[in-house]
């Protein structure tokens, strides 16, 4: 272990800048072919491809994309491209390097103890510093400031640099700075950082003070910002050398990777609670719904959070029906989809339609677009179907609710109870072995309760919310037979 200057110089140390050392580790990473920003899904032909080039241009980065895109991950995980362990004078604030010292502390204590000078080592996890660009930021907290107290204990003027208290950009020298949400900073904030940028100085209240800070600086950015909080200020944009746009998944198995990767559920319940393609598939396809939808704010956005939050409702949906039956095992029905609904409408921003309507009721419409258009994927549309001369696989089960019959699926029905509820829909096992023969019995109910919600949304079918589940009926006779309230509303959970 190298604990001195000399020792660091007999070793044949060479300093590199920041981004030399971001460039120079990149580049062994391309050429041995590695991988790289691990746990980063979706990005592999546009975003990372991208930010790439900009490390090798060595330029400052900004990563422009709505919420849940990934964007301060992809800037932690930059921290991989910093050698493991650099060398600093032990004793200093700003972590000067040895070769190339800057704060007063670093030259004085170098020129007072020459290669004897102590040498500490700083893991890369610590050249990382992040902020979160708030109103309340001020130029003292990001750059530093004057410190009254320091000079009056020191008995040193104000002119002597002994007496500034450096900020949070000083103090990630020779590191990676991240700001947050750029736009919330305020410009007059945004203005202080013109220098670093380009001149590579601060300025602290017009002390005179050279001081070439190395950084690599990623910023992040909502462009719902621009419009609702604030900006970037031109000249600060214009310093900012690569804007790489981000994005949201662009297919549902990319979407459903990076959910069962964050989805944070407990070991009991991945042993105990069976959870099929089906309802993953799911619960990707309402995020999917959202983008499209009319009642949902695009310039938001619908973060990638939305899955995951849902997946893990999901779940916990039929643990707690498995705990409060005392049943050992259970598998997530459609059913479970109501236990969806709080971790969709915290999500979500509504348009003006949507406020009208409201989260809940919007909540399920997205959960039904998904069933109808997952519908497609698993058995022939019903529509088709209607209009052809053929015949209609799905004429036994209809006519059986066209006799008046009805069928309550409840939330909290045990495992029997709930497989004698569907059994006792004539025809409706025989669709679904028709279809998918090869099946596991968890598996066939999971399908029959599932054709059951996609014939409601072709409208072959009735389906109306109960205070713990559904109830399916005959389309015409609940038309016929409806009487509506003017008063009438829809409940926490968008049930009419």
């Amino acid at each position: 272990m190298i604990l001195t200057l000399g020792e660091l110089k007999k070793s044949g140390y060479k300093p590199r800048s920041v981004k030399e050392e971001l460039r120079e580790n990149l580049i062994s990473q391309l050429k041995n072919k590695e991988a790289g920003f691990e746990g980063i899904i979706g990005y592999e032909e546009t975003v990372i491809p991208d930010l790439q080039t900009a490390i090798l241009s060595r330029h400052n980065i900004l990563l422009l994309g709505l919420r849940g895109q990934a964007k301060t991950r992809i800037a932690r995980l930059m921290i991989n491209l910093l050698d493991e362990y650099v060398p600093y004078v032990s004793g200093s604030e700003l972590f000067d390097d040895p070769m190339n010292p800057i704060s007063w502390f670093a030259r004085t204590r170098i020129a007072e103890q020459g290669d004897d000078t102590p040498i500490s080592w700083l893991h890369r996890s610590e050249r990382y510093t992040e902020k979160l660009a708030t109103p309340d930021v001020t130029v003292a907290d990001l750059i530093g400031d004057v410190d009254p107290i320091k000079a009056a204990t020191l008995k040193l003027t104000y002119s002597d640099e002994r007496v500034l208290h450096f900020g949070l950009i000083p103090r990630a020298h020779r590191g990676i700075f991240v700001i947050n949400e750029l736009p919330d900073l305020q410009a007059r904030i945004q203005v202080a950082l013109f220098n670093i940028l380009q001149e590579k100085d601060i300025q602290i209240r017009g002390f005179k003070l050279r001081l070439p800070l190395d950084l690599q600086f990623v910023f992040t950015a909502n462009p719902e910002d621009y419009t609702n909080r604030g900006s970037i200020v031109t000249p600060l944009k214009d310093r900012i050398e690569s804007q790489i746009l981000t994005h949201y998944p662009r297919t549902t198995e990319i979407s459903l990777k990076i959910t069962q990767q964050e989805a944070s559920l407990a070991k009991s319940q991945r042993e105990t609670v069976e959870a099929d393609g089906l309802v993953k598939d799911l619960v990707e396809q309402i995020a999917f719904e959202a983008r499209d939808s009319e009642y949902v704010d695009k310039k938001s956005g619908v973060s990638a959070r939305l899955t995951i939050s849902a997946y893990e409702n999901l779940v916990s949906n039929a643990e707690r029906r498995m705990l409060i039956n005392n049943e050992k095992r259970t598998f997530v029905r459609i059913s479970d989809f109501l236990g969806v609904i709080p971790a969709i409408t915290g999500k979500i921003e509504l348009v003006y339609e949507g406020e009208l309507e409201g989260p809940a009721k919007v909540a399920n419409i997205l959960i039904g677009k998904a069933v109808k258009n997952l519908m497609l994927r698993y058995f022939p549309d019903p529509e088709k179907l209607k209009k052809s001369k053929g015949v209609n696989p799905y004429s036994e089960i209809i006519n059986w609710f066209g006799a008046g019959n009805t069928i309550d699926l409840l939330d909290g029905l045990t495992q029997p109870a709930y497989s004698a509820a569907l059994q006792s829909v004539p025809g409706l096992k025989h669709v679904v072995k028709q279809f998918h023969p090869r099946l596991t019995e968890n598996q066939q109910l999971l399908l029959m309760e599932f054709l059951l919600h996609g014939l409601a949304e072709f409208s072959q079918l009735s389906k109306s919310y109960l205070d713990n589940g559904f109830a399916f009926k005959d389309m015409f006779n609940s038309l016929f037979n409806a009487e509506f309230d003017e008063d009438d509303d829809y409940d926490d959970k968008g049930r009419y």
